[in-house]
């Protein structure tokens, strides 16, 4: 895989070489198995895949060679070129504004922009219409394009079954940048709706089996369909594709279900099924399904409490930190500075959209096993960072060399 020029401080000494070295053991990624940092009284369990995916460190990469060859311009990002704030914070240092916020919202009006001005399209992408926008101005929407090839990916299966006459249904957050993104492009091809999750597609069931009126489907589903859908002739032939950062089993659920409607609706015979629901399983991301089946290796172990650090607006992480809930404590922190204490942590609440503190978080018992992991948006400095400030609350501890050297010669062997 190609390897990017990113700024060295994203990197970890210790995160990284452990990565490459799994890497080197494992290049068919059939082992999820994580890695163990046995300090003594701590132990820290690693997932197999975290971080840093391709298309993150291609937009990291292109944006800041955007910054070094355009040193007397004014350099725009879209919005957050990914969901992390220590990338997005470097960025802002750097003199990069934003035009967008997160929810689409306008920060510096089109009309200021020049066609002298850099513009940067994040990773997730950006629609038809803000793509329009920026090449009136007459600028270069191509030149520092970060999206991530994989959401491109999906564009392009959406508009293939769109020019096959099947409708579009995109698992996705309906206000993410990359859902709004999804949505434009399929649109044009192809009559479009979106669903956040299984209520919604179960939902959108009924009308596919026509148990509830047409005009109910636009108040159901206000802001999700493109202009003109026609719920009784546009959900006769359907394909799934998906946001990619959402739980791979839950859009595979999601086209399961429906796939099993279309059967049951119209007595489909196992070579009819292509009639009227298309085949899209290449869409789903490679480092999405990476990190969250390193998370459910992860969590087959014994453990006391998990840390998750991410963004908290990043949607792949805050399905890792779901899918660590369910099992044991989990803390959701953006980096070491919210470990306040070995007695204090402040992290953030999924359910109640707020950071919390909570108290005790470490357990009084040793050895004390912690499950780490974090988002495909999170450098591997931040997971660094973490770890050590963990291991400073045991001064018992062993060294890092010495555990470093364990971990090489289980791998080694």
């Amino acid at each position: 895989m190609k390897s990017f020029n990113i700024p060295d401080y994203y990197r970890s000494t210790i995160v990284s070489p452990l990565k490459e070295l799994r890497r080197k053991r494992d290049k068919l990624k059939r082992d999820f198995t994580p890695t163990l940092l046995d300090f003594g009284p701590v132990q820290v369990l690693l997932a197999r895949h975290f971080g840093f995916c391709y298309g993150v460190e291609n937009a990291i990469e292109i944006a800041y060679k955007a910054i070094s060859e355009n040193p007397d311009k004014r350099i725009f990002l879209l919005s957050e070129m990914i969901h992390n704030p220590e990338v997005n914070g470097d960025l802002l240092s750097r003199g990069v504004r934003f035009l967008m916020d997160t929810a689409g919202r306008q920060l510096v009006p089109w009309a200021e922009l020049t066609q002298d001005d850099i513009v940067i399209i994040p990773a997730f992408g950006t629609t038809l219409e803000t793509q329009q926008k920026l090449a009136e101005v007459g600028l270069d929407v191509e030149r520092y394009n970060t999206t991530c090839p994989f959401v491109e990916k999906v564009w392009n299966k959406a508009s293939q079954i769109g020019h096959k006459a099947y409708t579009v249904v995109v698992h996705g957050k309906p206000t993410h940048e990359e859902t709004r993104a999804t949505f434009s492009h399929s649109k044009e091809a192809a009559p479009t709706v979106v669903v956040k999750d299984m209520a919604e597609a179960q939902r959108l069931a009924r009308y596919i089996t026509g148990d509830v009126p047409k005009e109910q489907f636009f108040v159901e589903f206000k802001g999700q369909y493109s202009e003109g859908f026609d719920p009784e002739q546009d959900l006769q032939r359907i394909g799934v594709v998906n946001q990619t950062t959402m739980l791979a089993s839950d859009t595979q659920g999601i086209a399961d279900y429906l796939k099993q409607v279309m059967i049951e609706q119209y007595n489909l015979l196992p070579h009819e099924v292509e009639r009227r629901f298309a085949n899209t399983r290449d869409t789903l991301c490679y480092a999405t399904n990476d990190n969250q089946d390193a998370t459910y290796a992860l969590l087959t172990h014994t453990a006391d409490l998990a840390i998750v650090a991410g963004g908290y607006n990043s949607s792949n992480t805050s399905h890792i930190v779901e899918l660590c809930e369910e099992k044991l404590p989990t803390y959701f922190i953006e980096s070491e500075q919210k470990i306040l204490s070995q007695t204090l942590i402040r992290h953030f609440n999924l359910h109640q959209k707020e950071e919390v503190v909570t108290e005790s978080y470490l357990p009084s018992h040793e050895p004390v096993t912690i499950l780490l992991t974090c988002g495909a948006s999170c450098p591997d400095a931040v997971v660094e960072g973490i770890l050590l400030k963990l291991v400073s609350f045991y001064p018992g501890s062993r060294s890092l060399e010495d555990v470093m050297i364990d971990i090489q010669q289980t791998y080694n062997a």
